[in-house]
């Protein structure tokens, strides 16, 4: 493993400034991961998986959503925030880490948990050979089905009336959040994708189904799905440690 140094970095997509930490060893041509956070989060949930691929040679990078929670370095207007919109986020944080002198362009893998998943997926499909390889802890595949319901985490509205913005828990989001996606085919979206896929999901995820993550798997033409038995929505260390051995194995 490479001694590791890290420096804040900040990018803009459509005048909102992105804000986040960059781990990278001594080098040059260093392959690039982009690890995404999960709704309400922020890229301190996310470091330590940087800094782990940073120790196995890579650039890496992790970096808050514009509104993507409350304790978030981005800018914050939560109301505006979609999945769509960190989409847009996430290719600007891929344009940025590209533009490094030291980093492989052509080497770039995503990584995302939970939102972040769905985001990287989505980002993924768009991009297809640009992106490398694709990792999803967990990812949060449900959030259209939840928003046809009317219940997406705490929050709770009429899907055919939904309101300009609504409370989920402390958070307050906009309409666009659910509206948008209400006729999204998210597994047909994400499957576009061709590269390799790796999807480590939970059995006792009780916010995310795991089911969500074995539709994908089918869908996908080259993924590997691995359940950590009594594994939730957020990894314990321990179950962390089971995760990264198969991200190990994965990028090896």
């Amino acid at each position: 493993m490479s001694d590791v140094k890290t420096e804040k970095f900040e990018c803009v997509r459509d005048a909102m400034t992105i804000r986040g930490l960059y781990f990278h060893p001594q080098g040059q041509n260093l392959p690039i991961v982009i690890v995404s956070h999960g709704f309400m989060a922020n890229y301190q949930t996310t470091r330590g998986y940087a800094k782990w691929f940073a120790e196995h040679g890579y650039a890496a990078f992790c970096f808050d959503f514009n509104g993507g929670g409350l304790m978030c370095k981005s800018d914050k207007d939560t109301t505006r925030m979609t999945i769509f919109t960190e989409e847009q986020d996430l290719k600007s944080v891929i344009a940025y880490a590209s533009s490094l002198p030291e980093t492989d362009e052509s080497s770039v893998t995503l990584m995302g948990c939970s939102q972040g998943g769905v985001v990287s997926a989505l980002t993924a499909a768009d991009l297809q050979e640009q992106i490398a390889r694709l990792i999803l802890f967990y990812p949060a595949l449900c959030i259209p089905d939840d928003a046809r319901a009317g219940k997406m985490m705490f929050a709770r509205f009429d899907p055919e009336h939904i309101p300009a913005t609504f409370p989920c828990g402390p958070m307050r989001l906009g309409r666009d959040y659910a509206a948008s996606v209400l006729k999204l085919d998210l597994i047909a979206e994400i499957s576009r994708y061709t590269g390799d896929v790796l999807i480590v999901h939970g059995t006792d995820d009780k916010i995310v189904h795991p089911r969500y993550s074995q539709q994908a798997a089918e869908a996908y033409q080259n993924a590997t799905l691995k359940l950590i038995p009594q594994g939730q929505h957020g990894f314990s260390k321990k179950h962390d440690r089971i995760a990264l051995t198969y991200v190990e194995q994965f990028i090896a």
